[in-house]
């Protein structure tokens, strides 16, 4: 029943043709502070392992899972397989990676001249040489492929050579083999911000690669991650035989973000009437420029969704869980102090119980729905859905097998 065109069989969670949902999981890209969705992600799988027992992981559930940057690399951390052809990580170790790894990263420079050290750098080359990053992940990765993965995936990236994006996708694998990279390419490639880490560069089936950071293309990469399953039912792909294109009355979406200072802002139209180049990438320790597109291509990304998804009638099969008043230290990509990562964990937990919000599609403002509970409350109900239709297409997979459907 499965297809050779898309991942679908290499997962555990039979095709959506044999279900009633599309299953996708979007993380946002934001730096350190994908400590953030860390800590969203392992109370997802532990709710879905109190159902469904504790070896089940969160590729088990989700047809696609796609993330940009820090949101990419978490998504190869749980969806690589290890030597028994399961996840390398469980939800659970996404923060102690975090933890353990990001001062390494993002080495931090002390003292009193601290600041004028790091705008030096800065002005000079990356912020950072990605040394480390890049050890760490052909380590852990080593040569496994796109095509690997315990689902399908899809991470963008863009291409400063080209100028376009580049989207690592395990549905175009069969179509574009030069795009089945190493994963260990792929999240060097897709962490590669501008100003902080130095851009990629790597050849794979005699193509050349020239990529940066994806938050360039998609930061919150979800319209990419819906337009590859798009593509799919447009191709005839047998997994997606029973769905017709945009029926987002089939998609079951979460889609968690690495927070923001929306509310607690740095700058103004009279700061910037003022800059120039430096001061556009150079501001009060961060980097307006790329703040402002990263920022506004995740907005556009959630008010079409909300919007998409309140126009079909199907607002219960969309989650989106973001903090938007962060401020200090816990608003910048790479502030690795123990005393940071420790808070971001906090911030973490606490936006677990925090109500569910949704962008008012009238006024783009982000507004609580009290009626919907905690983020807590809605992550359990998420959970319950995925795991029946897991099991559903399970039945439905054995009935066929057996010949009783």
């Amino acid at each position: 029943m499965t297809s050779t065109i898309t991942g679908a069989s290499r997962t555990r969670l039979g095709p959506p043709t044999t279900g009633k949902l599309i299953t996708i999981l979007n993380i946002d890209g934001g730096g350190v502070r994908g400590i953030i969705p860390g800590v969203i992600l392992q109370y997802l799988e532990s709710e879905l392992q109190a159902l469904d027992g504790d070896d089940v992981r969160l590729a088990d559930y989700f047809d696609v899972i796609t993330g940009t940057s820090t949101g990419g690399l978490i998504t190869i951390m749980i969806t690589a397989p290890d030597a028994n052809n399961r996840p390398l990580y469980a939800a659970k170790d996404i923060v102690p990676f975090y933890l353990d790894n990001c001062p390494k990263i993002f080495p931090q420079v002390g003292g009193p001249f601290a600041g004028i050290i790091k705008t030096f750098k800065t002005m000079l080359g990356p912020k950072y040489n990605g040394k480390y990053l890049k050890s760490l992940v052909e380590g852990i990765l080593g040569t496994t492929k796109l095509d690997q993965t315990l689902t399908n995936i899809v991470v963008p990236s863009f291409d400063i050579k080209t100028m376009q994006p580049v989207v690592f996708s395990s549905f175009q694998v069969p179509r574009e083999p030069n795009i089945n990279a190493q994963l260990s390419d792929i999240c060097i490639a897709t962490s590669a911000a501008p100003t902080y880490l130095p851009a990629h560069y790597f050849v794979n089936d005699q193509r050349e690669f020239n990529l940066i950071d994806g938050g360039v293309a998609a930061n919150n990469p979800t319209l990419v991650a819906l337009g590859e399953v798009t593509r799919q039912i447009l191709k005839e792909d047998p997994n997606f035989a029973s769905i017709t294109p945009l029926d987002y009355t089939r998609y079951l979406l979460i889609s968690i973000g690495t927070g923001t200072r929306k509310l607690q802002p740095l700058y103004d139209a009279k700061m910037a009437s003022k800059w120039g180049v430096i001061s556009w990438m150079i501001n009060q320790g961060s980097t307006p420029l790329i703040d402002c597109f990263t920022q506004a291509s995740a907005d556009l990304v959630v008010m079409h969704n909300n919007v998409v998804f309140e126009a079909l009638n199907s607002v219960n099969n969309y989650l989106r869980i973001q903090v938007d008043n962060l401020s200090g230290d816990v608003s910048s990509v790479d502030v690795s102090t123990k005393q940071n990562l420790e808070d971001l964990v906090k911030v973490g937990e606490g936006l677990l119980d925090s109500l569910v919000s949704r962008v008012n599609t009238d006024t783009g403002e982000v507004q609580v729905v009290p009626a919907d509970g905690t983020n807590r409350e809605a992550l359990k109900t998420f959970a319950k859905r995925l795991s029946e239709e897991r099991k559903l297409r399970e039945t439905n997979v054995t009935n066929e097998a057996t010949g009783l459907v």
